[in-house]
């Protein structure tokens, strides 16, 4: 599969860098880099749609000149993977988790590792919300659950659930590649109580969850949430993140009205995690 890259050289990038992420993952791109003052987001040529990136653009430009300089190319399937690869970094969770690849060499860390191997799915922990919702993780109770990991991408979400005692996690992955590199990693860290699903909402299925993790944004996670309410076992957990502190009142009135309650907002450099459970 071909991707673009979209390279962008934004004027203020600390505080635009989060806000065009947000902005291009709402229109399919998948994976960024981070190279101050240079943002990269990737896409499947399959899903790149031009007229939507220029409205996208155009409409960011009319609140100011936030954007210097844009520049798209479509990278061969021999290429794009190794011009992820080299942009990897390994990725701390405080002193509780280290996210890394397999060609990393590092010190003995004393916390938990994940071993991730990039290939462009959404998911490697470089994203706030990725960070923050491994963060969360920690303060729950995994022990025996059953977990559902909702638009897993690379899956560091489900192994970490497993790491943390989950006694079995489905992890549903819209892209059928994306889907294959979970297995992949679900190897690379031993990973067995794992059910890697290619498919959508549909794939949730009947038999109800414990805890719901759902890292993806704030249109689908609005369109799903229902799904997700009804798939919870009374007193299970649903954590949602994917979305700016702004978006969080919109998706705790939508909880509500569906009986969950809100127990927690989490922040980290204004993407939120949002804790609900089902009474």
């Amino acid at each position: 599969m071909n991707y673009y890259e979209l390279t962008l050289t934004l004027q203020n990038f600390e505080e635009w860098s989060d806000i065009m992420v947000a902005y291009l993952a709402e229109i399919g791109f998948e994976s960024f880099v981070e190279e101050a003052p240079m943002l990269k987001a990737y896409i499947s040529e399959k899903d790149y749609q031009g007229a939507e990136l220029q409205q996208l653009i155009n409409e960011v430009q009319k609140t100011g000149a936030h954007i210097d300089t844009y520049d798209l190319q479509l990278l061969a399937q021999q290429n794009w993977n190794a011009t992820w690869e080299s942009q990897f970094e390994p990725v701390y969770v405080a002193e509780q988790l280290r996210i890394v690849a397999p060609f990393h060499e590092l010190a003995p860390f004393s916390g938990m590792e994940i071993v991730i191997l990039p290939k462009m799915s959404f998911g490697t922990g470089h994203h706030q919300t990725t960070h923050l919702i491994c963060q969360t993780m920690f303060e729950l109770d995994f022990k025996g659950k059953r977990v559902l990991d909702m638009g897993a991408g690379t899956g560091v979400l489900a192994i970490l659930a497993e790491k943390l005692g989950a006694q079995e996690i489905v992890a549903i992955e819209i892209e059928e590649w994306s889907a294959e590199n979970i297995l992949e990693n679900m190897a690379l860290n031993g990973a067995s109580k794992i059910n890697a699903v290619h498919g959508g909402a549909e794939a949730i299925g009947e038999k109800p969850f414990d805890l719901i993790l759902a890292n993806i944004n704030k249109n689908v996670l609005l369109s799903q949430i229902a799904l997700y309410a009804a798939a919870l076992t009374p007193n299970g957990l649903l954590l949602l993140s994917g979305f700016f502190t702004t978006d969080a009142p919109d998706l705790i009135a939508a909880a509500t009205a569906l009986g969950l309650q809100h127990q927690q907002t989490f922040d980290r450099e204004n993407w939120a995690v949002l804790q609900f459970i089902k009474p």
